[in-house]
């Protein structure tokens, strides 16, 4: 690997985002960009005009450093009315600059150099550079795509080995940092599933970290879980979400951190040295965003999983096999029968001179040493209007 220069040691190799390299290639080739996962359609009215009645008030200077009491408080409630998890605004949540802000700040205030992280991959890619920023070590555990036919679609879930878990859990490991709802898989992982997760952080002793910001995107047949829930997990566990997903509003940079408070207080300590605070008018918007009623959220998973029916049935019709996510805004193909090398980034790259499409491709999601798992899968999002999507799936039926 070429050295970059001035780079620190720690974040050699990370380069620019694949996000950035696939938009930029939608743009100049005029694809349809399914690879980045951001909506294509206003949030809800009654959050949008929240934000425009706060911005030249007073919300437009700095807020708290632990965010607006108000949204602390609606995110306590919101955690008590969807998860039965009682949280004190006061000292028990933070305001953060969306959830990636939540993770690496946690990740830098609770790890000590060499102390090493257990998570899952594939894995989203900022949680790499994040535990690199924190001077820690990964040691990640393999989940495993179902078998599917070409031009077929599967609804099983990804899977792992609970010897694989053990085996990652060495005698320097701090951390167990968990993504549910999964990105990119789409995997909710089960109550059973995190029964085990739970007996392993707590004979461990680890520090759990969890990543839930598509927790209303979870579709028919699964339920979301915050591993706070379960038996003796709240003490040890930090929950992060955000409102970016759940209300189309990604580039506001909303999230937060919930958990006991001297957790939290220590998270906190490492975030007013990052961001200090964010995102002024938008606070009150994402409040009233998190008391909007329950239909609006079952609404939102519901047309979603419109959206994904319609990409998978397409996906599959152009030949390719097809795992139907759970939750979340992706699904994940295998391109081996439309790419004989089995190269997801070459397959990738082509897509749009083959079929006027973009995605991403999935072994970006996985450590170097491990690329190789993912190197035949491909990573498209249904987060965009469902026209969008009707042209993206009749593009790609015409793939060359």
């Amino acid at each position: 690997m070429t050295r970059a220069p001035y780079l620190s040691s720690r974040l050699q190799g990370f380069g620019t985002t694949v996000f950035a390299e696939m938009s930029a290639l939608a743009v100049t080739t005029g694809s349809i960009n399914l690879g980045q996962g951001f909506p294509d359609e206003p949030g809800p009215a009654a959050v949008l005009d929240v934000a425009r009645a706060a911005i030249g008030t007073a919300h437009d200077q700095y807020p708290p450093g632990p965010g607006q009491l108000d949204l602390r408080t609606a995110v306590a409630e919101h955690q008590q009315r969807f998860r039965g998890l009682s949280y004190d605004p006061a000292d028990e949540v933070l305001v953060t600059a969306g959830a990636t802000e939540a993770l690496t700040a946690a990740l830098i205030a609770l790890l000590e150099p060499g102390d090493e992280v257990v998570l899952f991959e594939p894995m989203y890619d900022s949680y790499a550079a994040a535990v690199a920023m924190a001077g820690g070590v990964l040691r990640p555990v393999p989940l495993r795509p179902p078998p599917v036919a070409s031009g077929e679609v599967s609804t099983e879930p990804w899977t792992f080995d609970e010897a694989d878990l053990q085996a990652a859990v060495g005698p320097r490991a701090r951390l167990l940092l968990l993504n549910t709802p999964h990105n990119p898989t789409g995997k909710v992982f089960t109550a059973a599933e995190l029964a085990v997760l739970a007996d392993v952080a707590q004979a461990a002793d680890l520090l759990v970290l969890t990543d839930e910001v598509y927790e209303h995107l979870v579709f028919t047949g699964a339920e979301h879980v915050s591993p706070a829930t379960l038996p003796g997990m709240r003490e040890r566990t930090l929950v992060v979400s955000s409102g970016g997903k759940t209300f189309n509003t990604t580039g506001w940079k909303t999230g937060w951190v919930c958990g006991p408070a001297p957790l939290v207080a220590a998270v906190r300590t490492a975030k007013q040295f990052l961001t200090y605070v964010n995102g002024g008018p938008f606070q009150p918007a994402i409040a009233a965003g998190l008391r909007l009623p329950d239909e609006y959220f079952r609404h939102v998973a519901h047309d979603l999983e419109q959206h994904r029916d319609l990409l998978v049935t397409g996906l599959a019709e152009a030949g390719l096999p097809v795992i139907s996510p759970q939750a979340t805004y992706f699904a994940t193909v295998d391109v081996r029968p439309v790419q004989p090398d089995g190269d997801g980034w070459a397959f990738c790259r082509s897509l749009p001179d083959r079929a006027g499409v973009v995605a991403v491709p999935t072994e970006v999601f996985y450590a170097p040493e491990h690329a190789a798992m993912g190197r035949p899968l491909v990573r498209f999002a249904f987060c965009k209007r469902e026209e969008v999507l009707g042209e993206a799936v009749a593009r790609l039926r015409r793939m060359r």
